[in-house]
């Protein structure tokens, strides 16, 4: 799956009336809410916008007729095969309606626009582990995780031992209980949970 490379935008004229899309990579609803309040433009009289992440997508028409924006904004996502995307389309009106299929032609082709010219990249899945280990495997775990591209989110001390969080590829969890098993004989513990890419 795809997502882009950063933010994009287009612009487009339909009878007087101004659109612009805005887009960029997001990896959560808090951060596509918060694109959204940074390129809301007031003077616009319309900020429709849309998402997908994952399974999760959430659209709306912002004062335009039900269906006519966001909607068509989520099409174009989708249609363009991208994920963890946010695209944000104001409108400045020009004084001729446009009728409904005006508006979902506009919304979506200027959505649709923006995405197609955007630099995209491969988005990759990853996962948080947790691992859990006694302190006379430190070293061991340590060079391990040395031969596996992971970043080093946490890590804390007890009286029992070590836990450590890391995020890695999801498709490399495998090979690190793997490694881990080898270098530990099998005493490290991992609890693993999905992460955003």
């Amino acid at each position: 799956m795809l997502t882009l490379a950063g933010p994009a935008s287009a612009a487009l004229e339909v009878k007087h009336s101004r659109f612009v899309a805005q887009a960029a990579p997001v990896t959560s609803p808090d951060a596509a809410l918060a694109f959204l309040a940074q390129v809301r433009d007031a003077a616009a009289t319309h900020n429709c916008w849309a998402y997908r992440i994952g399974q999760g997508y959430r659209s709306s028409d912002d004062g335009e007729p039900a269906g006519t924006a966001g909607r068509p904004i989520l099409a174009a996502i989708d249609g363009q095969r991208v994920d963890g995307v946010v695209v944000v389309v104001a409108r400045w009106y020009g004084g001729i309606k446009l009728g409904a299929g005006g508006l979902v032609r506009a919304y979506g082709g200027c959505a649709a626009e923006c995405l197609r010219l955007a630099d995209k990249i491969e988005r990759v899945e990853t996962a948080v582990v947790r691992l859990r280990f006694g302190f006379g495997d430190t070293g061991a775990v340590h060079a391990t995780l040395a031969t596996v591209e992971v970043e080093r989110l946490d890590e804390r001390f007890d009286g029992d031992g070590v836990e450590l969080a890391i995020r890695l590829r999801a498709d490399r969890v495998g090979t690190l209980k793997a490694h881990l098993r080898d270098a530990t004989r099998d005493r490290v513990r991992l609890l693993e949970s999905p992460s955003d890419a």
